[in-house]
C-alpha cells in the first residue's frame, strides 16, 4: 500500500494530516513522530505546489484541505490585519519556493519520546 496507517481509522488519519499540514504552514516548524513526518511531507509539498501555481482553481484546492485557522494578527496604521493558514501559504510561504523544483521540507530526527521511546523527528520548511 502506497501510505502509512497510523493506526487510524481513515476519517481520523486524514483529519491528523490535515491538522498537521496546517500547522506546519502556521508555525514552519513543528516536533512529531518520523513516520507522521514523512506522511505530512507528501501532503505539504502538494500545498506549496499548489500556492506556486496561485490560481483561483488551486486556491479553492488548497482551501478544500486546510483548515481554516488564524495563523498571524498584527496592526497596521489603526487596523487589525488578520491572516489565515492558506493566505500565509498563497502570499508568504509560496513565494519563497518560486526558483525551487520540489524538496520544500527537510526531516530532522531527534531523540526518541521519554514515554514510550517513539522515535521523533522535527519537520520544518527548507
Amino acid at each position: 500500500m502506497g501510505y502509512r496507517k497510523l493506526g487510524r481509522a481513515s476519517a481520523q488519519r486524514k483529519a491528523m494530516l490535515r491538522d498537521l499540514t496546517t500547522d506546519l504552514i502556521i508555525n514552519e516548524r513543528i516536533v512529531t513522530t518520523e513516520t507522521r513526518a514523512k506522511e505530512i511531507r507528501k501532503t505539504v509539498e502538494k500545498m506549496i505546489t499548489l500556492g506556486k501555481r496561485g490560481d483561483l482553481h488551486a486556491r479553492r484546492q488548497a482551501a478544500a484541505y486546510l483548515r481554516d485557522e488564524i495563523a498571524d494578527i498584527r496592526e497596521e496604521d489603526e487596523s487589525v490585519v488578520i491572516q489565515s493558514a492558506l493566505q500565509k501559504l498563497f502570499s508568504d510561504v509560496a513565494p519563497r519556493y518560486a526558483d525551487r523544483q520540489g524538496g520544500y521540507t527537510r526531516i530532522m530526527k531527534t531523540q526518541p519520546r521519554r514515554g514510550d521511546g517513539a522515535p521523533m523527528a522535527i519537520i520544518e520548511f527548507v
